[in-house]
């Protein structure tokens, strides 16, 4: 037996060094990666549970340019179809868009228009079938004088279409061949499927939002969480065109994670990157390394919800963990440090010791975009939150009893909770928690004298702190009167 080989240290047992700084905090740039292939203009993503991440948390999560992991206690096909949500978000096409009859008057829609108060112009038009049979313009009604007479009549006929299907990418080489501003896509039968506007497919190609996360095809990024050798799973996430793969169970140096990571690489190394996890030590980090991980995911245990260093004993402080995973795993594999983020200043931390990003789930579950459920408490709003290993969640879904190593038990008076449920906060929209992250972020890199990630991952110097230290760190002597919107007040 090998016992106390070291002592294991958490957020709060260090704090980083001040260090000489040429730059304001504002002029750090936080960009980092995922994984080896997909890069991350925040390093913040949403964690892959079921009072979270599904495709509303993940659209905006890549638009603040940060990523959102799909949780797996979902059917394969509305996890699939939750992956499809976020790649389809930005590809400049109008799903449902607005469309008038052929036999209506010009009159009669334009009082449409002016009592939905409709912006643009240009609209599709159609049959009694809804199938396309011209398109309504600006210019075909602007030299009207007479506006009784029927669309049909004034409309441009045989417009320009591209079938269905067919990507952003080439639907703006059309529009440019074909000089048209609207074009519509339409299935084998002619019926209306969308409608692509130039203005707004340019404004993607031409890179408008440059803070969004999005692939070579101006797709949004999305991750999915999967469990050992579920390949049908694997296979329609895929086909959704997933970008990165979440191996992910409690206990990720195993032979069913390593295994899995290893047949994802091998038969779809070319289409999707693969995280191993969760781990704590740097026997399994290379373990994972060796499998083919194009990231590794780091903890066991530290997070709100978690109860797993108590019901099992096991588990190694997070700070302790990321530094022995990150001293192991090769230069060009990025760790992931997933749980235990209480502060902004914990995100510093955490990158300090060799993380290159972080993975929250109770600091983001309380935003209006997660899958938890506002309710009232003692006058107030809070969000239901809790660990993919709570009762509830192992009930109410096999992906987390799979993940706990509970997958065939049927009788939930037999199951083992890892974790449990509770409220947190309602704090609105992510996008102005995402906000105070990376404000408190720039600050340490600013304090720190580092300009980017990997300077101050190279530059990161930090203390031990004592009980007494940590007590004066926190807002001490006085009374609050009213919350910070960056200050999550301990217990």
């Amino acid at each position: 037996m090998e016992a106390f080989k070291f002592e294991g240290l958490t957020f709060d047992d260090i704090s980083l060094v001040t260090q000489y700084a040429d730059f304001l905090p504002d002029d750090a740039n936080v960009a980092s990666r995922f994984t080896r292939n997909v890069s991350l203009n925040i390093p913040f993503i949403s964690a892959a549970m079921d009072t979270v991440t599904e495709s509303k948390m993940a659209i905006e999560m890549a638009r603040l340019g940060g990523l959102g992991v799909i949780h797996k206690n979902l059917s394969v096909e509305r996890q699939a179809e939750e992956v499809w949500n976020v790649k389809t978000y930005l590809n400049g096409i109008i799903k449902t868009p607005v469309t008038f009859h052929q036999d209506l008057t010009v009159s009669e829609m334009l009082e449409i228009k002016r009592a939905k108060k409709y912006s643009f112009s240009g609209f599709p038009i159609i049959d009694n079938d809804d199938k396309l049979v011209g398109l309504l313009t600006a210019r075909d009604i602007k030299f009207l004088t007479n506006y009784n007479v029927r669309i049909r009549d004034v409309m441009s006929k045989s417009p320009i279409t591209a079938r269905h299907g067919t990507n952003m990418q080439s639907a703006y080489k059309l529009m440019i061949k074909e000089k048209v501003g609207k074009m519509p896509t339409v299935d084998k039968n002619g019926r209306l499927t969308g409608l692509y506007s130039f203005h707004d497919v340019k404004g993607l190609i031409d890179n408008e939002n440059p803070d969004y996360n999005r692939d070579s095809d101006h797709q949004l990024r999305a991750a999915a969480g999967v469990g050992p050798y579920d390949e049908e799973r694997i296979e329609a996430l895929i086909n959704a065109g997933v970008d990165v793969l979440v191996v992910d169970t409690a206990h990720g140096d195993s032979k069913g994670v390593i295994d899995t990571v290893a047949l994802v690489k091998k038969t779809y190394g070319d289409k999707v990157d693969v995280v191993g996890g969760n781990v704590a030590t740097a026997e399994a980090s290379k373990s994972l390394a060796d499998a083919g991980a194009d990231a590794i995911k780091v903890g066991i245990g530290p997070g709100s919800i978690c109860t797993t260093r108590v019901v099992a004993g096991v588990g190694v402080p997070q700070v302790t963990a990321v530094y022995e995973v990150r001293k192991a795993a090769p230069a060009d594999i990025p760790v992931i440090a997933d749980g235990g983020i209480k502060q902004s200043g914990d995100v510093a931390k955490a990158m300090s010791v060799g993380a290159e990003s972080v993975m929250m789930g109770s600091a983001l579950a309380g935003t209006s975009e997660s899958t938890g459920e506002i309710t009232l408490h003692h006058g107030r709003r809070y969000v239901i939150y809790r660990g993919m290993g709570s009762l509830e969640a192992m009930k109410n879904g096999k992906a987390s009893r799979e993940r706990y190593g509970q997958s065939d038990v049927d009788d939930e008076k037999k199951l083992v909770p890892q974790g449990i449920e509770g409220l947190v906060p309602f704090r609105g929209p992510v996008r102005d928690v995402i906000h105070q992250f990376i404000g408190g972020l720039k600050y340490s890199f600013g304090y720190c004298g580092a300009r980017t990630m990997d300077e101050f991952r190279a530059k990161a110097r930090m203390i031990r702190v004592s009980p007494a230290g940590l007590r004066e760190a926190h807002p001490h002597d006085v009374t609050m009167l009213k919350d910070a919107p960056n200050y999550m007040a301990e217990g």
